[in-house]
């Protein structure tokens, strides 16, 4: 999905830039950039980081640079921040989100006789260069990048840098979070709020869905008003967030621990230790656990250092080799035991697969799994959260067909928990992995555990609904 952080600061603002960008590693998967203003002109590095961590790339770039105002970049397969040229003025972009219309973007495009797309590095048309060639069409940048938010389907949430300060502009529906920040002499802008505390910058406030500020040396002033209506990604909370970041109030280790209370209130299963998937299910387990009073244990411990988040890869044969390298079991926590485990979610369940296979061979006595959200059952439209190529990688759909001989059959039966359905769909994705038992958490479990009201919500790949 990735992440940015932007500075304006009466100091040289590069390590702060680096460090606050390092902070959205866990977001990124391929990507890594920074540029700043420096009064004469841009100053930019990018680099690949699939297999490297970001500070590595970057810790010799960062001595080449100076300046009082910056933005930086983690990102998914595209290169950011891109330098731009236009009748506005020279500046640096960076965006976040997904455009899901983009053919037909680029069609208008085409039709203008006047635009081509040069940034084809990954042999797809650069989304963040798409967003300029229509921020271009403003007779300002804030009339541009609202006339970019307007014609883009999905969400695009952006940092703008020009030799004035910084624009920040949540996505029309704001979708992603964008959060202000401020300390003696400097203003900053993240889309995880984790990365304020350690740099001893402030929670200012969350921009709106669709508002668009300008950030100065001397304050931070409102260029366009919020939107009335938000639709925030609620897999923030369940899976993609930094538990120490706060969306909307809430912050994200709160909430998974309410959400393991609440798989804890609907179950009565007798177990002897409760686990997390390492590392997001982690908060789910210890709400659990603690909700019900039994032991919190580490049968599984990731080793770090070295293997990244195994969702980076684009070859599953990759990701699958990188999830099993990465968790250690520890067998004397294992052999014998009836384990509950809490996770994030099943997405295709290919991994989890391999994990309860481990667990077994490890003697454990029965394996117990609750997801901490309802079944996946629509692929994400809005944010690259997942690189399913097809929803048919879906753990969820791909029960469907097998019940139903058609992956589309009767998708809102199928999402709701109190049908036999639903029922026939969780027992076959059980029986694939190999479980004693599965339970999802239930969709208004989850939003009461989020702890805001639905509609401001995105719910979409558990009921498909917009």
């Amino acid at each position: 999905m990735g992440g940015f952080f932007g500075i304006v600061s009466q100091a040289d603002c590069v390590s702060d830039l680096f460090y606050g960008t390092d902070y959205h590693s866990h977001l990124g998967t391929q990507r890594g950039g920074l540029a700043v203003y420096h009064g004469t002109g841009f100053t930019r590095f990018i680099h690949d980081i699939r297999n490297a961590q970001f500070r590595s790339k970057f810790e010799q770039d960062i001595l080449k640079m100076k300046g009082r105002m910056g933005i930086g970049v983690i990102s998914d397969q595209e290169d950011q921040p891109l330098l731009i040229s236009s009748h506005l003025g020279n500046y640096a972009l960076v965006t976040v989100g997904r455009i899901s219309n983009t053919a037909e973007l680029v069609k208008k495009v085409f039709g203008m006789r006047m635009a081509h797309f040069s940034e084809m590095g990954s042999g797809e048309i650069n989304p963040t260069e798409l967003t300029a060639i229509f921020i271009n069409q403003g007779q300002s940048f804030g009339e541009g990048i609202a006339i970019a938010q307007q014609g883009i389907q999905g969400s695009c949430s952006l940092l703008l840098l020009t030799d004035q300060g910084v624009y920040a502009a949540r996505d029309r529906l704001g979708r992603t979070p964008v959060i202000l920040g401020c300390k003696a002499n400097s203003y900053a802008v993240t889309l995880e709020s984790c990365a304020f505390p350690n740099l001893g910058y402030e929670y200012v406030r969350d921009l709106g869905p669709g508002e668009i500020v300008r950030l100065t040396p001397e304050g931070i002033e409102q260029m366009a008003l919020p939107g009335h209506r938000c639709q925030i990604c609620a897999f923030l909370w369940v899976y993609y967030g930094y538990p120490a970041s706060t969306y909307e109030g809430q912050n994200v280790e709160d909430v998974r621990n309410r959400c393991g209370a609440a798989l804890a209130k609907n179950d009565a299963t007798p177990v002897d230790v409760v686990a997390g998937i390492p590392d997001s299910g982690t908060g789910h387990a210890i709400g659990y656990a603690t909700a019900k009073g039994l032991p919190y244990r580490r049968p599984f411990v990731k080793y770090t250092p070295t293997w990244p988040r195994s969702f980076m890869p684009q070859d599953q044969s990759t990701r699958d080799l990188v999830a099993q390298m990465k968790l250690i079991p520890i067998k004397e926590l294992i052999q014998g035991q009836r384990l509950l485990f809490c996770e994030d979610s099943i997405v295709r369940g290919t991994q989890l697969k391999d994990t309860v296979q481990r667990l077994y061979d490890c003697g454990a006595k029965e394996i117990h799994m609750r997801p901490a959200c309802p079944p996946l059952v629509h692929g994400c439209k809005f944010l690259n959260f997942s690189r399913s190529r097809s929803e048919l990688d879906l753990a969820a759909r791909r029960a469907i067909k097998e019940l139903e001989g058609n992956a589309d059959h009767a998708l809102e039966e199928y999402a709701n928990p109190d049908t036999a359905r639903h029922a026939a769909m969780v027992e076959r994705i059980r029986q694939r992995l190999g479980l004693t038992s599965l339970k999802y958490q239930r969709l208004d479990d989850l939003v009461a555990a989020i702890g805001l009201p639905k509609e401001k919500l995105c719910t979409y790949c558990w009921n498909g609904k917009e």
